[in-house]
């Protein structure tokens, strides 16, 4: 046996049950299961983006940098 078949990690042989794509979305009652506050939640971050009520990802960090100075190191 060499090193290499050594440390060798090999997928288990057992079958997984996969999931089509196209059911994946379709008939996903994820949603319904999130409590209701979370999807109000969730439907009104979409709202304030799909309105322009965004910030970018720099934007965010420099208001952080200035709020927490100790983050300027990063």
């Amino acid at each position: 046996m060499t090193s290499k078949k050594k440390n060798r990690i090999e997928e288990p042989t057992e079958a997984y049950e996969v999931t089509p794509k196209s059911q994946v979305f379709t008939g996903n009652d994820a949603w319904d299961q999130l409590p209701e506050q979370v999807q109000k939640a969730i439907e009104l971050g979409v709202k304030q983006a799909d309105e322009g009520h965004i910030f970018t990802h720099e934007e965010v960090m420099s208001n952080l940098k200035k709020k927490y100075p100790f983050l300027n190191g990063i």
